[in-house]
């Protein structure tokens, strides 16, 4: 296993900096692990991240972020990103990227079952989850709903199917039912609506159970749910102070608008879906919108703020 590591920095350095052209490929110090991949932590980016070097890589190995139909299989993706090079060392900086594709094909490799498979099996059967997929069916097609983009005009206009590209993202509304079946995103893959998300919310509230049905132990969502980052640079930002297992955590009283306790933790979707739970009130949030780019939206703030706001009256 390799690390690119920019030639202005000492060889194998942790932190990504922002390289050149300039680079060697330093061997790793210790190889990725589960731990790794659950905090972000392992080296691994986004193709659409666009990290300099790592970007163009991505892009022509052909790697799949989960955000388009794929000709691959998730095997196939995750094979091609082991030929590739880190971003950094393993475990010393945090970068939101595909790490969490990688969980989902160990999760096929150790169960001996297909990624949607498992989940059906093993999450949304128990919590009763019928309205959540990786392919949505044909008859529940007319319940999609569509994705927006902003206009010039200020008013929204839907985004035609098909592959769109900003930049290095490519995203396409469609993917939803085009995709074709053997590729299962676990970082972007899923279909769900705000019923279903809140079953398996709630889930995570009660620490791991819900109506009688036990997912996780309560340990395993205290581990989730607690920084597991220890002060590591963050180099995008995100929904909380730190980071969990899959969750942005907030160690500190928040200092903006949205005045999340501590203890909350949190993530969001590109098209700027939202949930949150806040353990110390007993609450959840779940905010489903479809609109990208949503960069000067202030909705995921102020749902947050308005509800802290409200129980703390």
């Amino acid at each position: 296993m390799k690390v690119a590591a920019p030639r202005d920095r000492k060889a194998g350095a942790g932190s990504p900096g922002s390289p050149g052209e300039g680079y060697d490929l330093v061997q790793a110090y210790r190889p990725i692990t589960v731990r790794d991949l659950l905090r972000h932590t392992s080296g691994l980016c986004y193709r659409f991240t666009d990290r300099p070097i790592l970007g163009r890589m991505y892009a022509e190995a052909g790697i799949c972020d989960g955000l388009t139909p794929s000709d691959i299989t998730l095997a196939e993706n995750v094979r091609r990103l082991a030929g590739l090079p880190l971003l950094h060392q393993p475990g010393t900086a945090w970068e939101y990227g595909l790490n969490t594709d990688v969980l989902g094909r160990l999760v096929e490799v150790v169960s001996g079952r297909s990624l949607d498979q498992f989940f059906a099996e093993r999450i949304f059967r128990p919590l009763r989850m019928d309205d959540t997929f990786f392919l949505l069916p044909k008859a529940r097609r007319d319940r999609l709903a569509a994705l927006y983009e902003p206009g010039s005009d200020g008013k929204i206009r839907r985004t035609a199917d098909g592959p769109t590209t900003r930049g290095a993202l490519i995203y396409s509304p469609d993917a939803a039912y085009r995709q074709r079946p053997g590729y299962f995103s676990g970082g972007a893959g899923l279909l769900s609506t705000a019923g279903d998300y809140a079953r398996f919310l709630q889930m995570l509230l009660n620490r791991g159970e819900l109506d009688g049905a036990r997912i996780l132990r309560p340990e395993t969502v205290a581990a989730m749910t607690r920084d597991q980052t220890g002060g590591l640079p963050m180099w995008i930002p995100v929904h909380g102070l730190s980071f969990g297992y899959g969750f942005a955590v907030t160690t500190r009283p928040d200092p903006s608008s949205r005045k999340d306790p501590v203890g909350n933790f949190a993530w969001g979707g590109i098209y700027y879906t939202d949930f949150w739970v806040d353990p110390k009130d007993e609450v959840i949030g779940v905010m489903m919108t479809q609109i990208y780019p949503s960069g000067p939206l202030k909705l995921r703030d102020e749902f947050h703020r308005l509800v802290n706001e409200a129980i703390r009256r």
